[in-house]
């Protein structure tokens, strides 16, 4: 069921049912964090393995230290500019938060949504919400709550509306060692403006085929029914797909020499945000038309558009 009803919802989360919470970044799974019953129902639902931790989504900053303890300086400061926003935080974690949902890791990761409605249940509720993306591992991450509905109907109790996700990629995730912070995951939040705002820059551990520091490190993820091909050139990859029924996604109004029927564009006006907004959506799009393949141009490896390409190369990977 979908519904705008913030009480319902919080009768269901109160009694350890897992529901359907929406954010500026994708839509989530979202379960007390308190209730190993919850927990389990996530990671169930989703055919999410157990190494693979998950996020805790607070109602306020405040709250911060409820669930982490021996925060460092640069971590409040990032919390005290980019919070509620999409900005993921990994620390050192209280006793109170149990093993299952921190992969058995000493540390937890947590953010404040930027999202009116989530924030709203939030604030209804005593406990915060552990929250991945609302879709099947590995799938392409939920965008609207109708995504999510087609993923699990009747096996996910409640939906709450939230209408389509601004930022429409997911969270960046930032660690700490000795209080230097380390980008484990590319995200809504770009990595020059954490840099810009701490004034220093950053290490990066991005890849991880084998078991996660942190949410959403998986060599493959995010990914469609449909094989996805990436380019520098989409006419050229397009000649040798040919006798196959193509669909395209490019960043703007990209001059193709081949007409298709299938040719999403991200941004007419090359806007990375937009684009960034729309992906996902766009990929469900093309992944409904039974199409042979889909191609899609990389797109210029810095800000948003780093980002963008760190999807769509873990999409593509076979």
């Amino acid at each position: 069921m979908i519904t705008n009803d913030l009480e319902l919802t919080k009768i269901f989360l109160d009694n350890e049912y897992i529901i359907g919470l929406p954010t500026e970044t994708v839509y989530g799974l979202a379960g007390n964090i308190y209730s190993e019953k919850a927990i389990k129902s996530i990671f169930e639902l989703k055919g999410r393995p157990l190494y693979n931790p998950l996020i805790v989504h607070l109602k306020h900053k405040n709250a911060l230290s409820a669930v982490a303890q021996n925060i460092p300086d640069s971590a409040y400061r990032l919390s005290e500019k980019f919070w509620p926003g999409p900005v993921t935080l990994i620390l050192p974690k209280r006793s109170s938060i149990s093993d299952l949902i921190t992969a058995g890791k000493p540390t937890v990761a947590v953010r404040v949504p930027n999202h009116e409605k989530a924030l709203a249940l939030l604030d209804l509720l005593d406990y915060p919400l552990a929250a991945p993306s609302a879709n099947p591992f590995g799938s392409i991450s939920p965008t609207t709550s109708e995504h999510v509905h087609d993923y699990f109907g009747r096996s996910l109790p409640i939906i709450l509306e939230g209408g389509s996700c601004t930022k429409g990629i997911e969270s960046t995730i930032v660690g700490f060692d000795n209080n230097r912070p380390i980008i484990y995951r590319l995200g809504s939040l770009s990595v020059e403006e954490i840099e810009d705002h701490l004034g220093m820059r950053l290490l990066t551990t991005l890849k991880n085929s084998g078991v996660p520091e942190a949410p959403g490190m998986l060599s493959k993820h995010y990914s469609p029914r449909t094989p996805l091909l990436l380019t520098n050139d989409l006419n050229l990859l397009m000649e040798h797909q040919a006798h196959k029924k193509i669909g395209v996604l490019s960043f703007g109004n990209e001059r193709l020499d081949y007409t298709h029927e299938h040719h999403l564009v991200l941004s007419s006006e090359e806007n990375l945000d937009e684009a960034a907004s729309k992906l996902y959506a766009a990929l469900h799009q093309l992944d409904q038309l039974q199409l042979d393949v889909i191609v899609a141009k990389l797109f210029p490896d810095a800000g948003l558009g780093a980002t963008i390409n760190d999807r769509l190369q873990r999409a593509a990977k076979p």
